[in-house]
């Protein structure tokens, strides 16, 4: 006779990645509908993640708003939007290569409030600024404006570093590669891995996410204004990477906590 199958204790293992990725927002306090606002999409597309096994092309945006709330980022939708649009996977020719679509590498978010003098005003509430191979070897100069403006405001900086899995000293995941902070590391089929460092001590909602952003600004002034170099000297200096690791990419994220 043949035994009766077992419902359930297994399907949630079987989720896609779409799926998996959007538990993990869920778990940090958003809803699905607010996930679809971030991705740009129906809430319902959402629910085919998990209905319909959907949601492969937007497995890029998840993992790197998953990566920015971790990481102790801003957790605001706009903001959390516009980083999800640049990382959504890109449409496809005819022929079944990429479509060449230029990304935006800066993004910046403001807000309007009344100011003492009673005017309607914007006022600078988080950035976004990220570089490649090319334009790390020339300085990396627009990630520098960001942590600038973050300094000029008080604010808190949160970065992501992308280098040969091999480079770095610990294991991926591990609590001493980055205390208080969700350990996600995304792995690259060219041998890269990118790692997300928040300065999290105090852990997810302990209100301490973020490097002091004057203090990251003073550290990167120290190294000539070049904010690959003071990255990289924090991460050989705390014992994060080897000293002969190439950093291949460079994200820097500020924003100014809600007071």
């Amino acid at each position: 006779m043949t035994p009766p199958r077992q419902r359930g204790g297994g399907r949630r293992d079987q989720r896609n990645e779409a799926a998996r990725l959007t538990d993990q927002l869920i778990a940090e306090g958003f809803n699905r509908k607010q996930v679809a606002e971030i991705l740009g999409r129906d809430a319902s597309l959402v629910s085919q993640f998990f209905t319909k096994n959907k949601g492969a092309s937007m497995v890029e945006a998840l993992r790197a708003v998953v990566q920015e709330v971790q990481a102790g980022g801003p957790r605001d939708i706009d903001s959390l939007k516009r980083l999800a649009r640049a990382h959504v996977r890109l449409r496809l020719t005819k022929s079944g290569e990429r479509a060449r679509v230029r990304h935006r590498n800066t993004v910046r978010s403001t807000r309007t409030v009344t100011d003492e003098r009673g005017r309607r005003v914007k006022e600078w509430t988080s950035s976004l600024a990220r570089a490649g191979a090319q334009h790390i070897a020339a300085g990396a100069s627009r990630l520098y404006l960001v942590i600038e403006e973050a300094a000029r405001h008080q604010g808190k900086i949160a970065f992501t570093v992308r280098a040969l899995r091999r480079m770095f000293t610990h294991d991926a995941g591990r609590l001493a590669d980055s205390p208080g902070v969700r350990r996600n590391v995304v792995q690259r089929a060219d041998g890269t891995e990118e790692r997300a460092y928040g300065a999290n001590v105090g852990g997810p909602a302990s209100g301490e996410q973020g490097f002091d952003a004057v203090q990251f600004k003073q550290l990167v002034d120290a190294a000539g204004g070049d904010v690959t170099a003071a990255v990289q000297g924090w991460l050989l200096m705390t014992g994060r990477m080897h000293p002969e690791a190439e950093i291949v990419y460079l994200e820097i994220r500020a924003w100014k906590e809600n007071r």
